[in-house]
């Protein structure tokens, strides 16, 4: 099995384009189920053996294991195209996964910070940037990192705000995907496509701020450099997807809020945002990468909600 694994992974990188984040996840899930399908001190049962009920018995392994609904969801979609592969290669003759029915998830509208929330917690960073508020501290930080690192984490989170861009979007730019003088962003994402995004003002600014500053990180290495990646972290290395969420969690902490605050957060307020000032549904689309415009209505719900908050709070009849 860990042999078709890999042929599956090549499969999704060279003929799916799928970004390597995602391949990534979906390894993790089929090593899981390979667990699952090797009892103690013995073999790995084969792929050829697996039938729906096997499948519905790991679904029970991974709920005794305490895993909410939604990662059961992703595990089970990650077998049924990994199934769908092995049938293409003729490996197994059916796809077991395909009569596996998937959990139902409730739908939940995540909430939105305002605009004004946005506009208070980013200018927290701007104080921390500018050294009129102290930023997060790392141990053992020294005198250049304490002035460098808060005008990056600015840049980081201006930017994301700005362009919506997903984190693993952020986190793989290149000097040259900044079209500095026109405030645009080229960017990779899912199946690697490549769209263009703007982004404003104040991600300008931080940005500016941040560049010279990051040639000193470069200056001095303290491990393998990057010298094409836009957002560095102390040591000259590319940043990392999980060095950003702890970012913006130390940012959340700063401000003092009550915020279950992520990557994600800034980008779905970028959309919200947009789409309560009048943005067209279809630019916002293409702004965010959606494939499909039912993904992009998603954001129209969370800003209903947020009208009809502001509806009842303010009307008199309401």
């Amino acid at each position: 099995m860990k042999r078709t694994i890999e042929k599956f992974a090549n499969y999704l990188r060279y003929e799916r384009n799928v970004s390597p984040a995602t391949i990534h996840n979906y390894r993790g899930d089929l090593e899981l189920f390979r667990e699952f399908l090797t009892p103690p001190g013995e073999k790995t049962m084969a792929l050829q053996h697996v039938d729906a009920r096997i499948i519905r018995e790991f679904v029970g392994w991974l709920y005794d294991r305490k895993m909410q609904k939604v990662s059961v969801a992703r595990k089970l979609a990650a077998l049924r195209t990994f199934f769908k592969f092995c049938v293409r290669e003729r490996i197994t003759r059916q796809n077991p996964a395909r009569l596996v029915s998937t959990p139902k998830i409730p739908k939940r509208v995540p909430r939105v910070l305002t605009a004004e929330e946005m506009n208070g917690f980013l200018d927290t960073l701007a104080g921390a940037a500018a050294g009129k508020k102290q930023g997060p501290r790392r141990k053992n930080q020294s005198a250049q990192d304490a002035k460098l690192i808060p005008c990056r984490d600015r840049a980081i989170l201006e930017l994301l705000y700005a362009s919506g861009l997903r984190v693993s979007e952020l986190v793989g730019l290149t000097l040259g995907n900044l079209d500095r003088p026109g405030q645009m962003v080229r960017v990779l994402g899912k199946g690697r496509k490549e769209r263009v995004v703007p982004y404003g003002g104040k991600a300008q600014q931080a940005l500016e701020a941040y560049l010279p500053l990051r040639e000193q990180l470069l200056a001095h290495p303290r491990t393998k450099a990057d010298p094409t990646a836009v957002f560095l972290n102390h040591r000259g290395g590319r940043l990392t997807s999980k060095s950003v969420r702890v970012i913006v969690k130390a940012y959340a902490r700063l401000a003092n809020v009550n915020w279950n605050l992520h990557p994600h957060s800034l980008r779905h307020a970028f959309a919200t945002h947009l789409l309560a000032d009048g943005a067209d549904l279809r630019a916002i689309q293409e702004l965010l990468g959606h494939v499909s415009l039912s993904t992009t209505q998603r954001y129209t719900q969370a800003s209903i909600e947020q009208l009809m908050a502001v509806y009842d709070k303010a009307h008199p009849h309401a």
